[in-house]
C-alpha cells in the first residue's frame, strides 16, 4: 500500500501514517501488505522510558569523542561513497546495490517533511574536519524520530558497534528534544538480519489493535539498566 506525500498538508499526512505503520521513501509512504502474511511489524522504541544495559552504556563511552551534527538533507560524494562501502560489505546484490550518485541524491533530497541527515564523524584535527564514518537520514514527525535510512563503515576495528550507535544517540537525541518515540521500521520476528531491532527497551509493536509493548521474551538478554543521561 502506498500513498504520495505532497501539497501544504504532508508533513501532517506523514505523521498520521506513520502512526499506523506506514514508512516513508521520498515522497512516498508505504506499508507492506501480503495476501495471507502479517510478518512485517512496525517497532519503536520509547524513548522517554529507555534503558540502557551495560552494554550500551560502554558503547556510548567508547565512542563519546565523535562529532556528531544533523545536516539538512543534501547529498555528498563523502556520503555516497560511504554508503556505497556499507552496502558492498553489508547487502552485496541487495536492491540497493546498483544505486547510483543520482538515485542517492534522490533518497536524501526528496523529502517533503521536515528531515536530516545526521553525520558521525571522528574527532577534527587542527581544526580539520574529521572523516565520516556514519549517516543516517531521519524524519522529525510530530511524535517522535524515524531513521529512514542508516550507514556506515563496517571495517573500523576500533570502532566496533556503529550501527548501534547510530540508533541510541537517535533516542537520545528524542528524549532530549522531549519526543516519545523513535521508529525503527519494520522488524520479522525470527529474521537473524532483524534482531538487532529489539535490544532497545522499552519496545512497542503495531498490530491489530495498535500499539503494544514487545513481549519479553521476544527482548531476551537486553535487561534494562540506569537510564542515560540526555
Amino acid at each position: 500500500m502506498f500513498t504520495e506525500l505532497s501539497g501544504p498538508h504532508a508533513s501532517e499526512l506523514n505523521d498520521a501514517l506513520g502512526r499506523i505503520g506506514f514508512r516513508r521513501s521520498q515522497s512516498v509512504a508505504y506499508r507492506p501488505s501480503c495476501a495471507g502474511c502479517t510478518a512485517c511489524v512496525s517497532v519503536r522504541v520509547v524513548a522517554q522510558d529507555f534503558a540502557a544495559n551495560a552494554t550500551q552504556r560502554k558503547l556510548i563511552r567508547r565512542h563519546h569523542d565523535l562529532e556528531v551534527t544533523a545536516c539538512r538533507p543534501w547529498a555528498t560524494d563523502e556520503q555516497y561513497q560511504l554508503l556505497r562501502r556499507y552496502l558492498a560489505a553489508r547487502h552485496p546484490g541487495g536492491g540497493m546495490a546498483e544505486m547510483d550518485e543520482s538515485d542517492y541524491a534522490d533518497m536524501i533530497e526528496q523529502s517533503p517533511v521536515n528531515s536530516v541527515i545526521v553525520e558521525y564523524r571522528e574527532p577534527s584535527v587542527n581544526g580539520a574536519q574529521g572523516r565520516l564514518i556514519g549517516a543516517c537520514l531521519t524524519d522529525r514527525q510530530a511524535d517522535g524520530l524515524s531513521m529512514i535510512y542508516s550507514f556506515f563503515d563496517t571495517e573500523l576495528a576500533d570502532r566496533p558497534g556503529l550501527g548501534n550507535l547510530i540508533i541510541l544517540d537517535h533516542i537520545l537525541r528524542a528524549r532530549a528534544a522531549g519526543l516519545p518515540y523513535v521508529y525503527l521500521g519494520y522488524w520479522v520476528k525470527g529474521s537473524p538480519r532483524m534482531e538487532y531491532k529489539t535490544r532497545y527497551r522499552p519496545m512497542e509493536m503495531l498490530g491489530p489493535r495498535g500499539w503494544a509493548a514487545l513481549p519479553d521474551e521476544e527482548t531476551a538478554g537486553t535487561a534494562a539498566a540506569t537510564l542515560i543521561p540526555a
